[in-house]
């Protein structure tokens, strides 16, 4: 077969060249895509990041497609597009140093007030006052993967009490992790609770009114998972009532349109959502990158698979 059997956004230098025998095409979001002539020879579609909407037309067009690489940690907005009997793989490990930092630094810039020191600063105004520390507050990480662990490994040096959830208990190196179910017990004593799960059926909506409801008063939500975790009318409920506090890299809508509520709530900080988007993913992302090319063209299966080739149609 003649032709690129792999697209990739990168050229293939950068991820370690590819197998004597083997092509690819490059395509990195921007511009226009490949046409019928290469899409039609493409196996291994690795698709730009932050640029799933432009790829998802794509995926139709590639009649000999047997693997799509995700560059993000969630594939809910790329898995409905992907044809049934194409393995689906997601950016586990990928994301975890980047989302966890700007986790911990939502958390601490809320607590320590930065924004609003920011503002006085532009109006050249001195102004002090007491505010909260991280020290000696209780965590409550809900989801914890490996974006939540990379979390929890970061706050260890903060003198914090570490609360863990996650789909099903277990024990994990560093302590206990607690069952969904137990969340409503849990939520009462977190002075934060940081959101990292993946959005699936089970989480959409998750943080709803009954969710805020049970958090305690002056607690701090931080969301680095999805937006439509969270139950957007409910939070800004809460944030108007000045009974809790939020730090949000994702919301729902996304982009958050101008004149939307959440922009004009009291006690919320905003990042566009930019947890994965560092210097730090780039060098992980060839990683894997690399790795999935190696175990494809070996003939192994991928790791990090979402999606299966069984999967029936209509996934």
């Amino acid at each position: 077969m003649s032709g690129p059997r792999v697209l990739l956004p990168y050229p293939p230098g950068e991820v370690g060249g590819l197998p004597e025998g083997w092509s690819a095409a490059v395509w990195d979001g921007t511009g226009d895509p490949p046409g019928a002539e290469v899409l039609g020879t493409v196996e291994f579609f690795v698709v730009p990041y932050t640029f799933t909407a432009a790829a998802r037309p794509l995926l139709a067009r590639m009649p000999r497609l047997r693997v799509v690489q995700s560059l993000s940690a969630g594939v809910d907005d790329l898995a409905p597009h992907v044809p049934a009997g194409v393995t689906l793989c997601n950016a586990r490990g990928v994301h975890d140093a980047s989302t966890a930092e700007l986790a911990v630094a939502l958390t601490l810039a809320s607590l320590r007030g930065i924004p609003g020191f920011v503002v006085d600063q532009q109006a050249q105004r001195w102004s002090g006052g007491f505010r909260p520390a991280l020290a000696g507050r209780t965590v409550l990480i809900v989801g914890h993967g490996s974006i939540g662990a990379a979390v929890e490994a970061r706050l260890s040096a903060f003198e914090c009490d570490i609360v863990r959830v996650a789909r099903t208990a277990r024990e994990s190196p560093s302590g206990p992790v607690h069952a969904f179910g137990e969340l409503p017990g849990l939520l009462g004593a977190a002075d934060v609770v940081v959101l990292t799960v993946p959005l699936a059926p089970e989480t959409r909506g998750l943080v709803d009114a009954g969710f805020l409801s049970r958090m305690k008063d002056d607690a701090l939500l931080v969301n680095v998972a999805r937006g439509p975790v969270v139950v957007t009318d409910a939070l800004v409920r809460e944030l108007r009532s000045g009974r809790l506090s939020a730090a949000l890299d994702v919301t729902d809508p996304e982009p958050l349109p101008a004149g939307h509520p959440l922009w004009s709530a009291p006690n919320v900080l905003i990042s566009p959502h930019v947890g994965g988007n560092s210097s730090a993913f780039r060098p992980r992302a060839r990683e894997l990158v690399r790795s999935q090319l190696e175990r494809f063209t070996a003939g192994l299966p991928p790791a990090n698979v979402v999606l299966g080739p069984e999967e029936p149609t209509g996934r």
